[in-house]
């Protein structure tokens, strides 16, 4: 056996055994109350849980103050896309969903309940999910195809007055938007004035498109890319997601596209990039081989290639990856934290910036040490924070409340625990 499959069997037989003890699973439910006496379960149960019930009978708000609901997340598949695995079932996929949970409360504090729903269509995914959303005060959705996923979240959204964010959406677009800008900007080149191709047009890679567009790409100089090539306003039977990313282009093929480009974001699969195409794009590239486990086009192939890129991975064991977990928790503290009833586009630039200029604070000597580290700066290798970062906690959440109540959709005020408001206007 070769040394990467020695360490993939031994990854397997230590996460079978992670997951199997000393408890089944990864997540448990923890009562935050004293229940010691008769009085502590008379205040707990009945008759005391009768007058908070009548309180959120008079205002449903209150269900805020006096049950677990602000704080609590439903982290919610059918099982159509899980991890990379493809559409292994909803049950397959609860070892993920319960994996999302322990990243909520171990980076943001935030309690999730896992859901894996069995439907045979959207609709009755959004139906069992609409009926169940009074428990929450969000809703994570996750691992669900595309392009179904499109469908499924705007459903959602419009019948909700809770947050509702489909991370393999908005939360990849998020994390590569702020690795993006950091790595422009190190590269002398500017997101307004760059092409860019992105291979895949799933749910990240759309979503993607439509961030970078809303921070100011120009959509003219996009090339999204599929099986089938570029997808351009010519083709026939685009469905209306694929159609939002046309671009009205001669350049049919992958190869076409990566000539003269500044920018490749690559959300498919691996080794799809040749040494060639990479050859062909325009000076001082930029390249997000994002596929996990095997990128598009490997580091060292694409180093010994070209000397002036900066490259991103999906990936821990090489420099900027590219990383969910910089985004989501983050992002849903902030949301709760001032009740807000959606996570709006303004919500998730503010998050985009926030991650990128933390890049360019010094390193906490705590971080450093956690990643075995003598120094670390803003440069090719550190365009995005660093998971491990307490920081985020402290710059993110506060970022995307204060625009949460910018925008109106804030249901609270800001939190005393927050640094001042102004900070973050």
């Amino acid at each position: 056996m070769s040394n990467s499959e020695d360490f993939d069997a031994e990854i397997n037989r230590d996460a079978l055994a992670y997951h199997a003890g000393p408890v089944p699973g990864k997540i448990s439910i923890q009562v935050t109350k004293p229940t010691d006496t008769q009085r502590d379960l008379a205040l707990a149960y009945t008759p005391g849980v009768a007058e908070p019930v009548r309180r959120i009978v008079e205002d449903p708000g209150a269900a805020y103050r006096y049950t677990a609901k602000g704080n609590l997340v439903a982290v919610i598949t059918d099982g159509t896309a899980v991890l990379g695995l493809g559409k292994t079932g909803a049950l397959a996929g609860k070892p993920v969903m319960e994996g999302k949970a322990v990243l909520f409360k171990h980076f943001a504090g935030i309690d999730v309940f896992d859901i894996e729903v069995e439907a045979e269509t959207p609709q009755e995914f959004v139906e069992t999910v609409a009926r169940i959303a009074p428990t929450f005060g969000g809703i994570n959705l996750e691992d669900i195809a595309a392009p179904h996923c499109f469908e499924i979240e705007q459903a959602l959204i419009e019948r909700l007055d809770i947050p509702v964010f489909h991370d393999d959406q908005h939360g990849t677009a998020i994390i590569i938007c702020a690795g993006l800008l950091n790595a422009l900007e190190h590269q002398g080149k500017k997101l307004e004035e760059a092409r860019i191709v992105v291979l895949g047009a799933g749910a990240a890679g759309i979503a993607a498109v439509r961030l970078l567009c809303a921070m100011g790409a120009h959509r003219n100089n996009i090339l999204s890319i599929d099986r089938q090539g570029v997808i351009h306003t010519g083709r026939q039977g685009l469905n209306p997601y694929k159609w939002s990313v046309a671009a009205d282009t001669d350049r049919r093929t992958l190869a076409d596209a990566m000539e003269g480009a500044d920018v490749f974001i690559g959300v498919s699969g691996p080794d799809l990039v040749t040494p060639q195409m990479l050859a062909s794009m325009a000076e001082r590239p930029v390249v997000f081989a994002l596929s996990n486990p095997v990128p598009e086009i490997r580091p060292e192939v694409a180093l010994q290639v070209r000397d002036d890129l900066i490259m991103a991975t999906g990936r821990s064991d090489y420099p900027n990856q590219v990383n969910n977990v910089l985004g989501f928790p983050f992002i849903f503290r902030g949301a709760l934290d001032v009740r807000a009833c959606c996570i709006n586009e303004e919500m998730q630039i503010a998050a985009v910036h926030a991650l990128k200029e933390l890049t360019h604070q010094p390193v906490p000597e705590q971080v450093l040490a956690a990643y075995g580290l003598d120094a670390l700066e803003s440069g090719p290798d550190y365009i995005l924070p660093k998971p491990l970062d307490p920081r985020l906690r402290e710059v993110v959440p506060p970022a995307v409340a204060a625009a949460a109540i910018r925008t109106g959709v804030a249901r609270s005020d800001w939190p005393d625990h927050y640094p001042p408001m102004e900070r973050f206007v």
